[in-house]
């Protein structure tokens, strides 16, 4: 099983992921939004697995910046093109486990997870 995680390389919380990863010894992907932005068919995807509000970073500064007709009336569809636009809006990390989604990063979550998927104790 491959285990991707999105994101951005110099978030802080995508660096606290991939160092839980990298000390637990887990393999994984990365896929950076910058470089590689993010495929419509994917995003879409996720949204109708976990919500595209669950996927809406909008705590961020590129969402806070966003003139408040954007902002206003937003539906799946007006969220899925704003984060396709400016990647930097989807929440942080999204770790794909191979047929589940985690979106952030908080350790107790990856450790029961990650270890389910992995057969062993991360």
């Amino acid at each position: 099983m491959t285990i991707t995680i999105y994101g951005i390389k110099n978030c802080d919380t995508m660096k606290k992921a991939r160092a839980w990863l990298d000390d637990h010894g887990v393999a994984y992907d990365f896929h950076d939004y910058k470089l590689a932005g993010i495929a419509a068919d994917k995003l879409k995807r996720w949204s109708d697995e976990l919500g595209w509000e669950t996927l809406l970073n909008r705590a961020g500064t590129t969402f806070r910046k966003l003139p408040d007709s954007d902002k206003e009336g937003l539906n799946e569809r007006k969220a899925l093109a704003l984060m396709l636009a400016q990647p930097s809006m989807i929440k942080r990390p999204v770790l794909d486990l191979g047929g589940k989604l985690l979106v952030g990063f908080k350790p107790e979550i990856y450790a029961g997870e990650v270890a389910s998927k992995r057969g062993r104790k991360a």
